[in-house]
């Protein structure tokens, strides 16, 4: 972690320390807006002038310490596990398409569910799998091959498929008691987690039935006619394989690795050739390239950010006017949203804020355990809805789609964020307001 900085006058202040966040908005989601095609300016440019502008913004510090400092928060270990996992992802979901692990695992699905119900299905298979594993990455990587061969047999739409998955991964990167982002809201304010466990399902449950009814009423007016084909049990195994493993917790990065040999051995038996396995290996790492280099821009962009005071900057706009407990939860809950809007990474923007929730929870007498349901929950829903997020770019890359054309069919990170003001403003749960 970067150690604190000394104040520089000649640093930039204020506003003027996240306009590089600002013209990566503006060149990416405006421009994108007014071509109408969000394929006409690549995010990775986008990153590259922003990450540009913020290098010549920055004052105090020669240029080399400048690119020193940008380096330092690209190569933060979290991103740099990121980047493994999109490797290893990559690997793994181009191999197993290769030996027929994906169109086995869609006509599986198809044979167990009803054509009508594809929608509901997915989103409560992804719920599920988040909620055991504490992962919406490792979920989205085992759930979205799959979804993207049932689009592709059944003519549903990619974009509102692979939305379909990263919307129920939050669920469970939400609630799991071995989600990053739940160790880190409990252990910041000191409270159990099957207590803020208990707050943060009142407040979200709401959210997860709406989406769920309305998969439902989306699946009736669905016309699917599927061509079902028999399944080959063999070319099920490694999905199943990585699926457990998920579930009994083992760690993405192993899930992946032994996933990625199962698809060879069982190519093997089945007549994929080593050098096909090893082709398709290299071009599932290779599609990777876009992804692993908006991670690494994101992160040295952010991290001047940070040393500019950027971050500081939001949260002392945040709570200078805090007056009530309903405003002192509602300073929390945009205090984690901006520090997430800012670094992509919503266990992070936990980690970053959760002391300064705890300081305006202690002074507020706001119950702890929403606090940390607060902070758990507004960042899930801002890393749910950026198109620089590490969910949405990897969901991204899988299924070959413009982030943005997922977000705009992501229906439950914003129906939880509705929830979760809802129960502010409502003093809701009662017991815990």
């Amino acid at each position: 972690m970067t150690q604190p900085h000394t104040i520089d006058h000649k640093r930039p202040s204020g506003w003027l320390a996240i306009s590089p966040l600002a013209l990566f908005l503006l060149l990416y989601l405006v421009s994108s807006f007014l071509l109408n095609d969000f394929y006409k300016v690549p995010i990775t440019v986008a990153f590259l002038f922003s990450s540009a502008y913020a290098l010549l913004l920055t004052r105090g510090i020669p240029l080399e310490q400048r690119i020193q400092l940008f380096s330092t928060g690209a190569g933060n270990r979290n991103l740099l596990l990121m980047v493994w996992i999109f490797v290893l992802a990559g690997a793994f979901a181009d191999s197993a398409k290769q030996m027929g692990a994906i169109d086995a695992a869609v006509n599986l699905t198809l044979q167990i569910l009803p054509g009508n119900l594809l929608l509901a299905g997915i989103f409560l298979a992804s719920c599920f799998i988040s909620l055991s594993i504490g992962t919406s990455v490792g979920t989205i990587v085992a759930l979205t091959p799959v979804a993207v061969g049932l689009a592709e047999k059944t003519g549903i739409d990619l974009a509102l498929m692979t939305g379909v998955v990263v919307g129920g991964s939050f669920f469970g990167d939400n609630l799991s008691f071995i989600s990053d982002t739940t160790i880190a809201a409990t252990r910041t304010q000191e409270c159990r987690m099957r207590d803020k466990f208990r707050v943060n399902l009142q407040i979200i449950s709401p959210a997860a039935l709406i989406v769920l009814i309305i998969y439902i009423v989306q699946g009736l007016h669905l016309q699917v006619a599927p061509d079902v084909q028999p399944v080959a049990w063999a070319k099920v195994l490694p999905y199943l394989l990585v699926l457990g493993m998920a579930i009994a917790g083992l760690h993405v990065v192993l899930v992946l690795t032994l996933g990625l040999f199962a698809t060879g051995l069982t190519g093997l038996f089945t007549g994929t050739s080593p050098a096909d396995w090893f082709s398709a290996m290299g071009e599932g790492i290779i599609g990777m390239g876009e992804l692993i280099i908006v991670t690494l821009l994101a992160g040295g962009m952010l991290e001047i950010i940070r040393y500019n005071g950027g971050i500081d900057f939001l949260i002392s706009r945040l709570i200078r006017h805090v007056r009530s407990k309903r405003g002192a939860e509602l300073s929390i809950a945009a205090l984690v949203s901006l520090a997430n809007l800012c670094t992509a990474n919503n266990t992070i923007a936990i980690i970053t804020t959760g002391p300064i929730a705890r300081g305006i929870a202690m002074k507020y007498h706001l119950d702890k355990r929403k606090v940390a349901s607060l902070l758990d929950t507004f960042s899930c829903l801002v890393q749910g809805l950026i198109p620089y997020g590490a969910q949405i770019l990897i969901a991204a890359g899988l299924a070959t789609l413009s982030p943005i054309a997922i977000v705009s069919h992501l229906y439950y990170p914003p129906c939880m964020g509705i929830c979760a003001i809802f129960a502010i403003l409502c003093r809701y749960p009662r017991k815990y307001s």
